[in-house]
């Protein structure tokens, strides 16, 4: 029988199963939506909504490298212990490299072909939750890409090739030598997993952070009852500063401990052969801005026993 977008999509928010399997469900039972909700119970599918509204902060980042492109994603856990389980490694692995062929899109991730499943990657995860039995999202994903040249990578704490808590992606544009720009982009990457620049350069930089900064600055050098124009040259130095912290290019590459990085890689132009650009790049830290719950375990032990 003919099974409607509508009823799939009805039985979806039902059970916040994957489409795939909401359909599948419905042509089980020609088309009988409760009949469907309790064949997806059966199939130890319709549990996982129930685990939708835990908060997921663990997991994994995980890369995949193509040529000049690379793709990044975070795919989280409830706990650190599930980002050991081979299934779980698996999925963020296969993500990865699915982010390539979707150009870092997590929408268009989402409901990408998982391979030799016939289901979504959103599906597959649903799938998982069922079996794990915890709560999995997929957060974020990303695409870097040069022209010409190397994209150096990076994963931090990493459990297995690829697959980590911190992951960078960093792109090195240039006609160099590609076994020295992977060399270089991988000391790139790792000083951005150190540093956790904001951006690039100043130019790419939040207008709206840097006047909370200058805001700030200045409020700190009136207080010190100098004279406007001595204010205004403190607030413009403690910007420069600001600057040197938070953008890659102004920092001090934390490889020799001396140059900026933008000056560490032209330094390198010569060893390579060729000029080099820094075009841009991306940090992944696991569960960074997920608001994680705290629980006190020995006060729900003594709530749970002294309601049994």
């Amino acid at each position: 029988m003919s099974i409607s977008a509508a009823d799939v999509k009805q039985l979806r928010e039902m059970t916040g199963v994957g489409m795939m399997d909401c359909k599948k469900a419905l042509a089980e039972t020609n088309g009988d939506i409760e009949a469907a909700v309790d064949w997806l119970r059966t199939k130890g599918l319709a549990k996982a909504a129930k685990k939708a509204d835990r908060v997921a902060a663990e997991g994994l980042v995980g890369i995949a490298t193509d040529g000049n492109r690379a793709a990044i994603v975070e795919i989280n856990s409830e706990t650190d212990f599930v980002a050991r389980n081979e299934q779980f490694q698996s999925i963020v692995r296969n993500a990865a490299k699915l982010a390539l062929d979707v150009n870092g899109d997590v929408a268009a991730l989402a409901e990408a072909e998982y391979p030799d499943s016939g289901r979504t990657l959103s599906g597959e995860l649903t799938e998982a939750i069922a079996k794990i039995g915890e709560n999995m999202t997929l957060r974020r994903a990303a695409m870097l890409e040069v022209g010409e040249g190397v994209i150096g990578s990076y994963v931090h704490s990493a459990i297995a090739d690829g697959l980590g808590r911190i992951g960078v992606l960093v792109g090195l544009e240039s006609a160099g030598d590609k076994a020295k720009l992977e060399a270089l982009g991988k000391q790139v990457a790792m000083h951005i997993a150190a540093t956790k620049p904001l951006s690039l350069s100043a130019d790419d930089l939040d207008p709206e952070a840097v006047e909370r900064e200058r805001a700030v600055f200045s409020e700190q050098a009136k207080a010190s009852g100098k004279p406007d124009n001595i204010v205004e040259k403190m607030v413009e130095g403690r910007i420069r500063k600001y600057y040197e912290e938070v953008t890659l290019l102004a920092q001090t590459f934390v490889i020799d401990g001396e140059n900026s990085v933008e000056k560490a890689v032209k330094n390198a132009e010569s060893d390579v052969g060729a000029p080099i650009k820094v075009t841009g790049f991306v940090l992944y830290s696991l569960g960074e801005g997920v608001e994680k719950q705290e629980s006190d375990f020995a006060a729900e032990v003594a709530a749970a026993a002294g309601t049994a």
